[in-house]
């Protein structure tokens, strides 16, 4: 007879322990926080109507540094990937990435009014140490979990990662209600935030880097050759032979179109509750809370709905459901019907973040999977660029129409949806594990 502890351990690779997913779902609770605070429901209103001082070029602004960000990770990414694979060196990397992004985090504490160039470049490197840290911890996933329940895995770290985002957004929110009752504005309390979600980022990541196993070996390498070199040769060699993967390639290149939406979503959503709709930074955080808890029930059903239904059928639905959202947010006159949008959002989100990072697990080759993940990085990094820059320049060029801009991110939704159909998991998977075979 068949235990519940056997049933869950059939989901993991056969030396893996529950307590080692744990120490890995882990990561994404401590770093969801700085999407939440940072990118989504504090400091992107913060900056847009307090640093900036509401200028017309104020969201421009805001979606220009995300943008350099993400420009520099695509740049750095297929190095850091092929090395972390030499050099079976993610776990070192993913420490070094932690601190990057929780230092840089702390610092936002320092930006105000007369700070724009600093807020600017500060923005930019916390950003580009979380998606570096994102890739790393992603490109475990295929070690830790059976190949078979990626997903069911995958929904496990997400739906933690936002019961993290939840508890980051609550202490915030806890404190902003207590700065406002004493009389604080913005400018006081803003900063104090960024300082507690550094902190538990700090705090939380911690099982992660103590528990976690680097199983992969590093390879010979010669030390002659010149590591950055090697590094692009191999990732050449992997575009090169971009036909062996031409379905994980059509789905690289389908994550970058819905993503930019997704992206667009993350970056902007407290922006166009606070400029179309008047929502207050107290509104913001509460509307995220909410939608937090819909975006951890996401990720945890649709991780067993994916293992089930099927990779590409459960993203399908999901990019309906993003285009749902898009339609309500732009047809919102109150806020009765933007928080329905904002909760189908959540519902989506923690849905296909989980869907799209299993489905590139299970279409990777073992001995490239960090590679793998880098390109995974590279199509969701330049997603954020084409994405929030398109809201930006959209929103200038209007002289902020918000409900124009909101419009056009519906089409990233329906142009991924198109794409995806044509991806053939199934044939993926065997040209992942004829590669394995050949090494």
């Amino acid at each position: 007879m068949k235990t519940a502890d056997s049933s869950k351990r059939r989901r993991l690779a056969p030396d893996v322990r529950p307590r080692e997913v744990l120490a890995w779902a882990m990561y994404d609770f401590a770093n969801s926080g700085y999407t939440t605070v940072v990118v989504t429901a504090v400091y992107n209103a913060y900056f847009v109507g307090v640093v900036a001082g509401r200028a017309a070029w104020a969201t421009l602004a805001w979606t220009t540094a995300l943008a350099v960000s993400q420009l520099l990770i695509m740049l750095t990414a297929p190095v850091v990937g092929a090395y972390a694979d030499l050099r079976a060196a993610k776990k070192a990397l993913l420490a070094i990435s932690t601190a990057g992004c929780v230092v840089f985090t702390a610092a936002l504490a320092l930006t105000g009014p007369s700070s724009l160039a600093l807020a600017m470049v500060l923005v930019a490197a916390s950003s580009y140490f979380f998606g570096t840290g994102e890739n790393l911890i992603a490109a475990f996933l295929p070690e830790i979990a059976d190949s078979e329940s990626l997903g069911t895995v995958s929904g496990w770290g997400w739906g933690l990662g936002y019961i993290g985002g939840l508890l980051s957004l609550g202490i915030c929110l806890a404190y902003v209600t207590w700065a406002q009752g004493q009389g604080h504005a913005a400018t006081e309390y803003v900063p104090v935030t960024m300082l507690i979600t550094a902190g538990l980022f700090a705090v939380a990541a911690l099982p992660t880097f103590l528990i976690l196993r680097e199983r992969a070996v590093a390879q010979p390498v010669d030390p002659r050759h010149r590591f950055v070199r090697d590094s692009f040769l191999r990732l050449g060699h992997t575009l090169r032979n971009a036909a062996r993967y031409r379905d994980l390639a059509r789905f690289l290149v389908c994550v970058t179109v819905y993503q930019a939406g997704i992206m667009t979503v993350v970056a902007l959503a407290a922006i166009y509750a606070q400029e179309a709709l008047g929502f207050n930074t107290r509104d913001t955080i509460t509307m995220i809370l909410a939608v937090n808890v819909t975006a951890a029930l996401g990720a945890l059903a649709f991780g067993q709905v994916q293992d089930r239904l099927g990779h590409v059928r459960t993203l399908q639905l999901t990019l309906l459901l993003w285009i749902a959202t898009i339609a309500c947010a732009w047809l919102a006159e109150s806020r009765a019907l933007f928080w329905v949008a904002a909760n189908l959002a959540g519902l989506s989100l923690g849905a296909s973040q989980s869907a799209a990072r299993a489905l590139v697990g299970y279409l990777s080759p073992e001995t490239r999977r960090a590679e793998f993940f880098g390109l995974w990085g590279f199509a969701v990094k330049l997603s954020a660029i084409i994405g929030p820059m398109s809201y930006g320049l959209v929103s200038w060029l209007s002289r902020g129409d918000h409900r124009l801009a909101i419009l056009v991110t519906g089409a990233f939704f329906v142009a991924g949806l198109a794409i995806l159909s044509g991806v053939d998991v199934p044939r993926g998977r065997r040209a992942a594990l004829a590669d394995e075979a050949v090494v």
